[in-house]
């Protein structure tokens, strides 16, 4: 057995239910935890000052936890590749443990990491944490990665999924050798988003810390799973989970947050329960499919999944953008979802779905204009699953029926019925009636009175636009 193991914390911000950990701990009396901080992902076009709030307040929460559980825990800074090799020498370890990941660079950062590694003479072991089931373990009967969710639920739905694994345990202690190369190693104190050039932090709409997360998971699981089908589609209620950035940073477990929806099934008295339970179900997979994809398919981090789609001809209005992104197209749904964005770092799943069409329909922009604002402002601002979610609501990207185009109208109606969340973030427009927020049908005098926009475009002419477009591209393939 190893005398001491480095364990790489990434996207597993947690001591509990952690893959690899787990594996570190087999290996080691004692565990050494590090952190490194990446200068190409703080550094990227595509950061958001609230996720780095977010994932500074698991990293505290993460330092106590090692700290109470007598393991050393580094906070480093520098490319991975040098730094990770480097410290694993100094230590004199003999392994270097971590949990894998599905994006590209990611994957490109962890192969040099391992090259380096090996060429000290270190061991490497990888495992697949933030995923119930790996890529390479699920394929179609042709033996292709899926590209379709349905079969793919279908196919992973009876896949195995591991129960929680065992939770970091007190550490043994370190020698005397091992605790004066700790000493001598370059470490970082945890930093704050002014030492990055940021401002003053806004509060945080979710807690971070994987404390927190284990909260939020048991009063989702008492008091909302079992109506979440119902409720998961009305942004003006708490229906949905509120774990997506718990997950992006794993400061929760999957095999956890699917050990809750077991048991959920197990206790459920009626079909309808179940149904409920079985609909979150189905959008842990829609996770897990997004991952499975940008692993297979990594040329989607840069571009369309259809072929026409590379040629499309946008508009890329830029005053257009401006508007859309500041919630002032003058259609109340669209606008109430990006103020809520702006403001909290967040935005309810139906209302991504809304303005994401609206952006790539109606103002016909790219919608790797709108993917990149996403992750310039979203708290749980994961590559695949936003990338997922922009190509499937432009057309670009793997669904089975693609055109699909909302109309603000029909689904503020069906979603918003009572305005409520409309006027939740557009205040100016609390003394409008129901009825003409949902149509979006606002008088001009009472545009004018409110201060709120007219509308940028009309959903009609530019719906049967982009339609046009969408065939002759096809077309002309």
């Amino acid at each position: 057995m190893a005398n001491l193991v480095l364990f790489w914390h990434r996207r597993d911000l947690r001591v509990t239910d952690n893959l690899g950990l787990s594996y570190a701990q087999s290996r080691a009396n004692s565990v050494v935890g590090c952190f490194c901080f990446d200068p190409l992902i703080l550094h990227g076009d595509d950061v958001a000052p609230m996720r780095l709030h977010y994932l500074l307040g698991c990293l505290q929460e993460l330092q106590e936890n090692y700290q109470r559980l007598e393991h050393p825990f580094l906070l480093l800074q520098g490319k991975p590749e040098q730094v990770i090799p480097n410290v694993a020498r100094d230590l004199g370890v003999v392994e270097v443990v971590w949990n894998r990941d599905v994006e590209p660079y990611s994957q490109l950062r962890d192969r040099r990491v391992t090259e380096g590694l090996k060429e000290k003479g270190i061991e490497v072991k990888t495992v697949w944490d933030q995923l119930l089931v790996a890529p390479e373990a699920i394929r179609t009967q042709s033996g292709n990665p899926y590209t379709v969710y349905t079969p793919f639920w279908k196919n992973w739905r009876g896949q195995k999924k591991l129960d929680p694994v065992v939770d970091l345990q007190p550490g043994g202690g370190l020698t005397e050798g091992q605790k004066k190369a700790l000493d001598r190693l370059e470490v970082m104190p945890l930093p704050s988003l002014k030492d990055w050039g940021y401002g003053e932090p806004g509060e945080l709409l979710i807690v971070p810390g994987e404390g927190a997360a284990q909260e939020q998971l048991q009063r989702f699981g008492d008091r909302s799973l079992e109506f979440y089908e119902q409720q998961r589609n009305t942004p003006s209620i708490e229906g949905t989970s509120k774990l997506s950035a718990a997950l992006k940073l794993g400061a929760i477990g999957i095999r956890r947050v699917w050990q809750t929806t077991q048991e959920a099934i197990a206790k459920s008295e009626s079909d309808k329960s179940r149904q409920n339970i079985l609909t979150w179900q189905q959008e842990l997979a829609w996770r897990e499919f997004y991952q499975h994809v940008l692993y297979h398919f990594p040329q989607l981090a840069d571009g369309p999944y259809r072929e026409h789609f590379k040629h499309f001809p946008w508009d890329n209005n830029p005053q257009r953008f401006q508007a859309w992104c500041e919630g002032k197209t003058g259609y109340p749904i669209v606008d109430a979802a990006m103020r809520q964005l702006n403001t909290t770092g967040w935005m309810h799943n139906r209302c991504r779905m809304i303005v994401a069409s609206f952006l790539t329909k109606d103002l016909i922009i790219n919608w790797q204009w709108g993917e990149r604002y996403f992750m310039q402002h979203l708290i749980d601002g994961d590559l695949a699953a936003n990338n997922g979610g922009w190509q499937w609501s432009a057309s670009s990207g793997m669904d089975a029926k693609p055109l699909r185009i909302f109309n603000p109208a029909s689904q503020a109606q069906k979603f918003d019925p009572k305005a409520d969340y409309i006027r939740q973030w557009l205040p100016e427009l609390t003394s409008v009636e129901t009825k003409d927020l949902l149509t979006g049908d606002i008088p001009p005098l009472v545009r004018q009175a409110c201060n709120y926009p007219l509308p940028i475009v009309n959903h009609n002419q530019q719906q049967r636009e982009f339609k046009q477009r969408y065939k002759q591209v096809k077309e002309n393939l």
